[in-house]
């Protein structure tokens, strides 16, 4: 079989609508709360008959924005200082062959809905908001849990640095939106390779503008305000 068609079995719907700020490995910022929406004849939950019994799921997703973009057999990974080239199957690049993510993510419950019928709430996804599942299945612990693998060159979760919010701008926000937030900062959503105390970053949250910089490995908030229909970048 030369070719195989996947057709979407859900959405997920978060507030991260933009690359930007995601984090970079799935349970990384566990605060993250995400909505998996089903489609069509998914949404009367026989589909899901039995997985509140796991504590956590695998996720397979669509690099949604990277499909149709020029691919590699190499890319440059950001924990190599993005200068150093490996081949796309030594990473967890966006852009692969054939644009699949994996991702492991928290069941917090399963809920029944009047308009979206059968939904799941998860934690720590790594996943933009809007991006097509293909699959999800049940993660096992006597399975999935390798005692003492190798990480390569991307051995631990990187580096954790301090928010600082001087000005108090995250007050505007909500207390458990305030909690991710901080979490999403704290991992420092720059690429690698960017080091200029100088340079303001912007990074969107549902419907919040975040300003910030970082000096001294430290995140300091500049300001939070509502979003404009534009996608946020790094300026």
């Amino acid at each position: 079989m030369e070719e195989f068609v996947l057709r979407p079995v859900a959405h997920i719907r978060n507030s991260l609508k933009t690359k930007f700020g995601i984090p970079r490995q799935s349970l990384l910022a566990p605060e993250l709360i995400s909505k998996i929406v089903f489609t069509g004849e998914f949404r009367g939950g026989e589909a899901l008959r039995g997985i509140s019994e796991f504590s956590h799921l695998w996720i397979i997703w669509c690099f949604s924005e990277s499909v149709g973009k020029e691919k590699s057999f190499t890319v440059r990974p950001p924990r190599l200082g993005g200068n150093e080239r490996v081949g796309v199957f030594a990473t967890r690049s966006p852009f692969r062959p054939n644009d699949l993510g994996l991702s492991c993510v928290k069941l917090e419950r399963v809920e029944k809905t009047p308009d979206e019928g059968t939904v799941l709430i998860v934690s720590g996804a790594d996943i933009m908001d809007g991006t097509p599942i293909f699959d999800i299945k049940p993660y096992l612990p006597y399975a999935d849990k390798i005692e003492n693998a190798s990480g390569g060159f991307a051995p631990d979760g990187g580096r954790v640095f301090e928010v600082e919010d001087p000005g108090n701008a995250l007050g505007v926000l909500s207390g458990a939106d305030r909690e991710t937030v901080v979490s999403l900062l704290r991992r420092d959503p720059r690429p690698r390779y960017h080091d200029d105390p100088e340079r303001i970053y912007g990074m969107r949250y549902g419907e919040w503008d975040i300003k910030f910089r970082v000096v001294e490995e430290k995140v300091r908030v500049l300001s939070v305000d509502a979003a404009v229909q534009s996608e946020v970048a790094a300026e």
